[in-house]
């Protein structure tokens, strides 16, 4: 089994800045990527940023104003969330991509950006 628990979510003001993270446990004996998704309400389930050995991918909205890195040592994934603006609140979910086409799921943490 392996187990993904997001920390890091709350409430934030537009212009400023959150950092969530992502820590991997149980039988994890390989992780080809490991990323962010958000599911904000009323809308389907959306990549926010993704990062493996070969590549990193940001969604267009993030561009420029988040950052995914990772620890691999720990099976962990970060994401700085700069600038944030009300179309960034959402459910934050953390993503690992294992073998043979294994996904895991957190069970997200909330990102509420307001004013």
């Amino acid at each position: 089994q392996v187990q993904l628990v997001e920390s890091g979510g709350g409430l934030a003001q537009p212009g400023e800045s959150l950092r969530l993270s992502c820590a991997g446990s149980g039988s994890i004996f390989s992780i080809y990527a490991m990323g962010w998704y958000r599911q904000a309400p009323g809308k389907e389930r959306e990549l926010v940023a993704i990062t493996s050995d070969y590549a990193t991918t940001y969604s267009d909205p993030v561009k420029g104003r988040f950052i995914i890195s990772r620890n691999n040592v720990q099976n962990s994934v970060f994401l700085q969330m700069n600038d944030l603006q009300p179309e960034d609140t959402a459910v934050y979910y953390c993503y690992l991509e294992g073998p043979h086409n294994a996904e895991y799921w957190g069970r997200g943490t909330q990102v509420t950006v307001s004013s």
